[in-house]
This record gives C-alpha cells, structure tokens and sequence, in this order.
C-alpha cells in the first residue's frame, strides 16, 4: 500500500482557506493528503529535517531546503501592505540600540526582513534576539520581559489591545526600497516525488486556492476551529490580505520579489547564496 501524502500547514486563516478544499476532498482528481497543523518555526524545521512531503514554510528557510525541496508556483503568501511590525510600548522610545526584541523565528521572512531594516536603522546594534512562540511575543512585550517584539499575521490587527505601539512596518520599507512584494510563506515538495507528481500536487494546491475564492463560506467553520479563538472579523481581514494573485500563482512578480529577497539577505550573510535556477519549478 503507497504512503499516504504527508503535507503540514499552519492553524492561520489563510493557510486553512487555501488549502481546505484540497484537505477535505473537494478537488477533483487530487491526490488525498493526510494533513497536520504547526506554526511557521516547527514547519521550517521539519523542512530542513526532510520530515515531509510538502509543507509551508517561510521563504526565510527556503535556502536551506531547496536541494531537498522544490518552490511550488503557488499556495503562499505574498502581498503588499502585509509587512511584519515591530512593536514595543509607548515609553520604550524609537530607539533599539541596545535593546532586546522577541521574534517568532531565525530563519524567517520576517527576520530576514528585521535584520535588513535594522541594519541601517539601528546603527548602535541591537541588545539580543530571543526566539519566542508567536503567541507569546506581544505579551512578552507588554509585561516588559523584552523590549521589542517583531510580529507577524493578525498581530498587525491586534496589538493595541496589548497597548503597545508599532514602531516601524518591515513591508512599507521593504516596497520602498524595491516596489515588490513581500515574500513571506512557501508551499515546498519534494523532489524526490518526481517531476510528473510535483506538477499534479501545484495543480491541487492551485485548484484548492479557486475553489475557496468561489465558495468561501465552504471554508468558514475549517478556518474558524482552527483560528485560535481569534475574532470572526479579524480572520476575515486576515484571509483578504494574505490570499491574494501570488497565492493562486506566484508569477514574474512574485518570483522576483523572492529573489530579490534572498539576493539581498545572502549579501548581508544572512542566507546561503542560491543556485540561479534553484527556485525553478520542475
């Protein structure tokens, strides 16, 4: 009996709404997966570990996985306005010299995004880094056990309810400095699945993408068991801006946004360089 199709996405509203069709049986032809949740830290990991068949990772991750792993054209999350935010509270000050701030993950966008924002903006050099659960970064924040968190997804709806401030937007630097958008989540697969396989599974995940967009309410008790108690409203406002054209199909746009994104950090020696044709999808 073949191995069941092992793929992992996280409990994120968008990630649920993307790929509920396809978990549940409602794309025609598609090979049946067997799906497990994991936010964005476990998922890299398991990548760079070879755990599983496909799963969504952050294109921070990407240059260590791509020998093992192949970039599907679609099913991520790139956009615009969409950026990670830096938070701290009111009386911290605009100034991180020396300050310690939180982040969800080392080998994310959203760090890559940090560190070349900070490279100019925090010219004093920063205090420390500390690896927290997303979950936990804006209370850490809040109760003054860090001095800044870097924050990602929903929290861009949220944080005022920790009261705290955004002190800077890593997307609106980011699309001053290159007009792109923001790459921030990759659908990965194998390549040892061949490339016929490959080609079917990015059909499946396109597909499932589709067929979320004409039906939505189809999807709606998926995303909402899986939000993690998060308001009706804001899971709305989450799923508007991150599944978007780059998710059904990454495109010239999309492909360069992640270039430039990996070019840049692997300069800064953020990264592993890349091969040129290594994001190539077989």
């Amino acid at each position: 009996m073949a191995e069941p199709l092992r793929i992992a996405y996280s409990p994120c509203p968008n990630d649920t709404f993307t790929f509920h069709a396809w978990a549940h049986g409602l794309v025609p032809g598609a090979e049946a997966p067997e799906v497990s949740f994991a936010d964005i830290d476990v998922t890299n990991g398991q990548a760079e570990r070879g755990e599983l068949d496909l799963l969504k990772i952050s294109y921070g991750a990407l240059p260590w996985v791509l020998d093992e792993y192949a970039l599907l054209p679609c099913g991520g999350a790139l956009g615009r306005g969409c950026g990670p935010l830096v938070l701290t509270r009111p009386e911290t000050g605009t100034d991180l010299g020396g300050k310690v701030v939180a982040v969800p993950s080392e080998r994310s966008t959203a760090y890559l995004l940090f560190r070349l924002w900070a490279a100019t903006a925090v010219p004093g050099g920063l205090g420390g880094i500390v690896v927290l659960p997303f979950h936990e970064i804006m209370p850490a924040v809040r109760d003054g056990r860090v001095d800044a968190g870097l924050v990602i997804h929903e929290a861009r709806f949220t944080y005022q309810q920790y009261g705290l401030v955004k002190l800077a937007d890593m997307g609106e630097a980011w699309e001053q400095q290159t007009g792109l958008p923001i790459p921030l989540g990759a659908i990965i697969a194998k390549r040892s699945l061949g490339a016929p396989r490959l080609r079917e599974l990015a059909a499946a995940v396109s597909a499932s993408v589709r067929a979320a967009w004409a039906d939505p309410a189809a999807s709606r008790e998926y995303v909402l068991a899986h939000a993690q108690e998060m308001d009706p409203a804001v899971a709305d406002q989450h799923i508007a801006l991150y599944v978007n054209e780059f998710t059904a199909e990454l495109g010239e746009e999309g492909y360069a946004a992640v270039r430039a994104l990996l070019t840049r950090a692997a300069d800064e020696g953020l990264v592993p360089a890349i091969e040129p044709d290594a994001l190539a999808f077989p």
